[in-house]
């Protein structure tokens, strides 16, 4: 047979860059001899020294604006690249913009953000002295939507690293997705999955590129599906009957946590009711990478209740049962490198740690209704702690402001004991900043995406709440909010179902409907489809058909048994009915007789 054509990607792209530097120093060229030109116009000035200097001024320009747009990866298209402001403008916006993004995997793509413009990144330099006086002004919090997860808590969110797509898991064991830019005013999610069958979801999270999900729930191996909610691997189940758990391949018991490494794409993070915390590669489902074994002061097992990575991944901190935080180097297992043994309560479960931005201190949200702020050089007391935060959920978390300045928790509230609120606090002297009031039911999970700057809040009665402002908040619940919901015309769902037939005999084939309306004013002139269906028969049965005091034969005789209205007072003339007749036309047995 033919051979099939292959094709050299790295060629054709070398060649489309050469073609796209070709075409731009092209433009630059031309738009250099018109300002030549303009310039020669407008001057005519008889002194060529000025003319001079002017061109050799516009030569150096050129040749810098061209070798900028090769080093700017040319990767927008040539047409991009000649629209827009001056080509040297343009790159040189581009350049510390994608420095900045540099270490961030998240990067948007498409055309350069023009130069006035700021991204949510930024801790805001160049805002208002005032703004940066009050914080309380940088909170989003003047619009909301409410997404409807179900009925029970909403235990797990997530978001990709651009803020396009939000996961929501509950104790209903559902997983719903929404995407921000296909929902329209009426916030319906796109797909809805049960990845773990009947295992309340624990927790939800994107990883670095946002291209898998990993998704912990209540039994003791975690998922990790595809953008679109397809299982990519799932880890192997440890042997529950060996003692030692450095010898078993995965967890043995109900998993408590995870995340995903923030620079390692394919490695995550789970913690047990077995008492271990584990790292996992997504390519390799038959074992851990890694275990690590928290441990008492006594030196007894202890069960890690929460686990994360810190900023750059070089450490992994988790937070136990006897009240400790415990932090191992990611490549060190076997001792603690940081380690405080009365952080919170013993006995209550630490629902969440979590790094700042900037890497220097760790924040602890405590079963026993406390916010932690901890340098971990200086491990043994708190920097700052808040108290009389209600906490009844083992996923009760905390995030960081993406200035790094706010820190924010929810809180748990008792069916009809008030509402359930989300608190601000001042990272550096840890005063409370600002409150709001979320709904009538406990507040579980929050989530302060940096690049949507919107905050997600997940709670006790199914709703996923999104809060935004339409000025300091980009993209996210801005892009739903302004579409319209489609009206769902009634006729749409009247018209019988098209069938499909493309290798029907001519007389069969139907012509393809191109529109419904065109379709339902021709079925209204067809007698046969718009007939009006009989209504049911009432009274004594009629034409065949029987009334309405039911359908079974056996009713019918009954029925028909009480309407028989024949005389039968004289059962012997009854039965000499037809004897006269008979005698007088004999038809069936006398003539049979006679032969």
């Amino acid at each position: 047979g033919k051979k099939a054509r292959t094709f050299d990607l790295e060629a054709m792209f070398e060649q489309t860059r050469r073609t796209a530097v070709e075409r731009s120093r092209k433009v630059l060229e031309a738009r250099e001899r018109e300002k030549e030109d303009q310039t020669e116009k407008e001057f005519r000035i008889p002194c060529t020294d000025s003319s001079v200097s002017a061109s050799s001024a516009t030569g150096p320009g050129s040749t810098l604006s061209e070798r900028e747009a090769v080093s700017s990866g040319s990767e927008d298209d040539s047409n991009e690249a000649l629209s827009g402001p001056s080509m040297q403008s343009q790159s040189s916006a581009k350049g510390p913009a994608e420095d900045s993004d540099d270490d961030d995997d998240g990067e948007f793509i498409g055309p350069p953000l023009p130069p006035g413009f700021k991204d949510s990144d930024d801790d805001n330099d160049d805002d208002t002295e005032e703004e940066d006086n009050n914080p309380v002004k940088k909170i989003p919090d003047s619009h909301e939507i409410t997404l409807q997860h179900g009925t029970k808590t909403v235990s797990a969110l997530g978001l990709d690293p651009s803020g396009a797509r939000l996961i929501t898991g509950g104790y209903d064991y559902d997983v719903k997705f929404w995407d921000f830019a296909g929902m329209d005013a009426s916030l319906q999610a796109f797909r809805s999955l049960q990845p773990c069958e009947c295992h309340q979801i624990k927790s939800l999270q994107y990883s670095s590129t946002g291209d898998v999900i990993l998704v912990v729930s209540g039994n003791s191996q975690a998922k990790v599906l595809d953008r679109d909610g397809f299982p990519v691997m799932e880890c192997i189940k440890g042997d529950q009957y060996i003692v030692d758990m450095t010898n078993t391949k995965g967890h043995t018991a109900m998993l408590n946590s995870g995340c995903w490494h923030p620079k390692i794409k394919e490695e995550f993070l789970t913690c047990s009711n077995d008492g271990t915390v584990r790292t996992w590669d997504v390519n390799n489902e038959k074992k851990h990478k890694s275990i690590f074994k928290p441990r008492s002061l006594q030196g007894k097992r202890v069960i890690p209740t929460t686990c994360t990575y810190s900023r750059d991944g070089k450490l992994i901190a988790a937070g136990c049962q006897d009240g400790s935080i415990q932090i191992w180097d990611r490549n060190m297992s076997v001792h603690t490198k940081f380690h405080c043994r009365q952080a919170h309560a013993s006995g209550t479960d630490t629902s969440c740690l979590t790094f700042s931005y900037d890497g220097t201190v760790l924040a602890s949200r405590g079963g026993d209704d406390t916010l932690k702020i901890w340098d971990i050089r200086q491990f043994k007391k708190p920097l700052n702690s808040a108290d009389r935060l209600p906490s009844f959920f083992p996923m009760t978390d905390c995030c960081f402001s993406p200035d790094d300045k706010i820190l924010v928790t929810g809180t748990s509230v008792k069916k009809g004991g008030g509402s359930g609120k989300l608190f601000f606090f001042y990272r550096e002297t840890f005063q409370k900043l600002y409150e709001i009031e979320v709904t009538d039911a406990s507040v579980v999970r929050c989530l302060w995406h940096p690049k949507l700057n919107q905050i997600m809040v997940g709670t006790g009665n199914g709703l996923a709440k999104v809060y935004y402002d339409p000025v300091k908040s980009q993209r996210g619940a801005k892009l739903c909010v302004v579409k319209t919901k489609r009206k769902e015309r009634q006729a749409e769902t009247l018209t019988q179902d098209y069938i499909i037939t493309p290798h029907a005999l001519p007389m069969f084939r139907e012509p393809r409907q191109r529109s419904t309306r065109k379709q339902l004013e021709k079925d209204r002139l067809d007698p046969m489809k718009s007939h009006k269906p009989e209504p049911p028969v009432a009274g004594a049965g009629r034409g065949g058909r029987v009334g309405t005091h039911g359908v079974t034969l056996s009713s019918y005789i009954v029925k028909n048994i009480a309407l028989d209205k024949t005389d039968d007072s004289n059962p012997r003339e009854a039965i000499l009915r037809h004897a006269k007749e008979a005698e007088e036309n004999p038809y069936w047995v006398a003539p049979a007789y006679a032969k």
